[in-house]
């Protein structure tokens, strides 16, 4: 060991592995570090830094590191000051950071406008672009669609596709392209160069494409530059890297394959298969040693991601304790799961190290109330205060509104078009500027619109529907409204016109019914609605040492917990529909599990429901014939003489009796209830611990008996 390392071992008490060591010595050329979970990437990244500095004498400003997000970027520069506080500090920043730098030199002497950013701008982004939608479609765009527009503009100029191109593209919802080219062409012919963030990485690229002398002037800026998580970089990121390492190649990219999870943001994984081709002379190394998570979890983990295709052979492994087998857990409904998850909350004391991870947003909800009515103090990591928001939750209480308020034709106007009564653009035009004359906006609307035979009839009926909401509890109220009123059917003929995905709006159906469900007036539901927005908002702010984390799956990479519940595992939610229509889709979403997986250090519980996730399964396979091969093994191969199984007259001897509520008899655990059984293992609830066993083995080795 040189003496640096022998020397920072006694400073921090850091001891690196020989391959951490080989990375941070191979400082020449370009390298690819393939970095397994948990396998102290970070730290051998700025150990290396460290020891260009100490050991080679390199220049601080001489090096550059890249990282994939601001947050990324502030931690490595504040674990690089507790390791080398005496060292000048580097420059770390984030790609688009650095895009910005060499986009205003590019542009120096000429005006243009960020349009991004700072949402008091009359010429920001989204504003222009739900102009756009409106002229283009004749109606207001929703927040879903917009973000789905953002991400698909983003998409198209992070994947650097030519415009001969963008015509073949799958658009997020029928229209998307031709606003996107409404919204470059309007850019480009305003009397300033309108930019946004994806067109600083444009425009940078450009720059050092076009202006050599900007290129030499940043090629020459540094001779080490290091990016991080740099499977998440996109086409464009990498080739702006390409531009400035182009000179020395003296590059080191810092990814896992198997943990990129933003292909929908342009990242390019399989950039880095190809990464000789770029670099020929490239040394790819591979840290596969997981310093965090137990046997168990790095094991499993390890073979389910090798069912991808499109990835580096790389096999993780630990020298950690095996620890608890992984659980999974199949119950009867979304509710049996909340049910589930709140009952094992409810048994622990510390919850600073505990995480429930999630898909989507939605899931965190429901849970959320729960956890808030329980008093079990949370952090959520990435709360989407656009549920509160969304449309649909506004119709609902729009329609309660107005049942509540009937003269208020102001609040009947904005969901006219949502019920069943086949309003025309001219009369929804006429309902909007109306202004009330009596105490029911029905017998207003009857004086004012001419209406066809029919509608009045539909008009009739609505009257007498919304009159007898008023009596009626919010849960049998959305229903209603969802029914007899026409609601569901024009949300199907919508999410078909513009392309929306039912699975998501039933969900949030699903969320709102279930809120509403103990509630017994509509008052009383849009106070708890307001409620949860605030409790939301406040769950994003704080964070202390002894609160739960709430996270989905994107946003806890990096994130490491003792426990870690993985619920809502379903089919339609991971992999979503749309993934599983494509393989490279399927590919993306199993990464993602794997990233939820990781992140948890010695307890992992897989929690399903329904049609449960086929990943679920996948694991399942995993750890059924690995504990029946341990078995095997333990008893027939390690041990020198024969295996006598213990005469038992009173032990159990056919499955059937097996059943939930029977209280049984372990020859090691002792006395117990079964709380759960599928076909091939019971869950036995002991007196300190519940144990998951095989039921094959506990009749073969006669290991249970009834307790009358």
């Amino acid at each position: 060991m040189s003496q640096f390392f022998e020397r920072k071992k006694q400073e921090l008490g850091v001891q690196l592995n020989k391959i951490q060591r080989k990375a941070v010595e191979r400082t020449e050329g370009p390298l690819l570090l393939l970095a397994c979970p948990g396998s102290g990437k970070t730290t051998t990244m700025i150990m290396r830094i460290g020891y260009l500095i100490e050991e080679k004498g390199i220049s601080p400003q001489r090096i550059k590191a890249i990282t994939f997000s601001k947050a990324s970027a502030n931690d490595m520069l504040e674990r690089y000051k507790r390791f080398f506080p005496l060292l000048q500090p580097i420059d770390f920043s984030t790609i688009h950071s650095l895009a910005f730098q060499i986009t205003r030199d590019y542009f120096s002497g000429s005006r243009y406008v960020m349009i991004e950013g700072n949402e008091t701008n009359g010429l920001h982004k989204k504003k222009l672009l739900r102009e756009m939608y409106r002229t283009e479609n004749d109606e207001p765009i929703t927040d879903d669609q917009l973000e789905e527009l953002m991400s698909f503009i983003s998409y198209v100029k992070n994947k650097m596709l030519p415009r001969q191109q963008w015509a073949k593209l799958k658009e997020p919802f029928p229209g998307a392209i031709e606003i996107l080219k409404t919204y470059e062409a309007f850019k480009e012919n305003y009397d300033v160069r309108l930019v946004d963030f994806d067109d600083m990485l444009s425009l940078a690229y450009e720059a050092l494409d076009k202006d050599k002398n900007l290129l030499a002037k940043y090629q020459g800026r540094w001779d080490y530059i290091m990016t991080d998580e740099s499977q998440d970089t996109s086409l464009i990121q990498h080739a702006i890297v390409e531009k400035l390492v182009a000179h020395h190649q003296n590059l080191c990219v810092v990814a896992d394959d198997d943990q990129s999870i933003y292909t929908w943001r342009a990242a390019e994984p399989t950039y880095l298969l190809k990464f000789r081709t770029v670099y020929p002379n490239a040394y790819i190394m591979k840290m596969e040693r997981n310093y965090r998570s137990s046997q168990n979890i790095v094991q499993t983990a390890n073979q389910f991601i090798k069912t991808n295709k499109k990835r580096h052979d790389k096999s993780m492994f630990t020298k950690q304790p095996e620890g608890d087998p992984i659980i999974l857990k199949r119950l009867s409904s979304e509710d049996a799961q909340f049910k589930y998850v709140l009952k094992e909350l409810k048994e622990l004391s510390d919850y600073g190290d505990i995480a429930i991870l999630y898909r989507n947003n939605s899931s965190s909800t429901l849970l959320m109330s729960e956890l808030e009515r329980l008093g079990i103090p949370f952090y959520m990591k990435d709360s989407d205060n656009r549920f509160f928001s969304h449309w649909i939750v506004e119709d609902m209480l729009n329609f309660m509104r107005f049942s509540l308020k009937p003269e208020r034709i102001d609040i009947y106007s904005k969901i006219a078009s949502k019920t069943n009564a086949y309003w025309s653009s001219s009369q929804l035009k006429m309902l909007s500027r109306m202004k009330p004359t009596s105490e029911n906006a029905f017998d207003d609307i009857n004086l004012t619109i001419t209406l066809k035979d029919y509608q009045i009839k539909i008009l009739n009926e609505q009257k007498k529907w919304f009159a007898a909401l008023n009596g009626m509890k919010p849960l049998k109220v959305i229903r209603t409204i969802r029914g007899e009123m026409g609601y569901d059917q024009m949300l199907a003929s919508r999410a078909e016109k513009f392309g929306m995905k039912m699975t998501y709006l039933a969900q949030i159906f699903t969320t709102l019914e279930q809120i509403a469900e103990p509630l017994e007036s509509m008052t009383a539901f849009a106070k708890r609605l307001k409620q949860l927005e605030q409790v939301t908002q406040q769950a994003k702010k704080e964070k202390t040492d002894d609160m739960l984390t709430l996270s989905t799956f994107h946003s806890s990479k990096g994130l490491e917990f003792e426990r870690v519940y993985m619920i809502d595992l379903v089919e339609g939610v991971i992999p979503t529909e749309e993934d599983a229509e494509a393989p490279d889709l399927v590919e993306e979403a199993r990464r993602l599990f794997y990233v939820g997986m990781t992140r948890a250090k010695t307890h992992l519980e897989l929690i399903s429901h329904g049609n449960e996730s086929r990943f679920v399964e996948e694991v399942r396979k995993l750890i059924v014939p690995e504990k029946r091969l341990v078995t095997s093994q333990s008893n027939i191969v390690k041990t020198p003489i024969n295996v006598t199984v213990p005469d038992n007259p009173n032990a159990i001897h056919s499955e059937e009796v097996l059943r939930e509520g029977v209280f049984v008899r372990h020859r090691v655990f002792g006395a117990g209830e079964i709380v759960e059984r599928d076909h091939e293992r019971i869950s036995i609830q002991f007196a300190k611990e519940r144990k998951e066993l095989m039921i094959d083995i506990c009749i073969s080795y006669r290991l249970l008996e009834i307790i009358n």
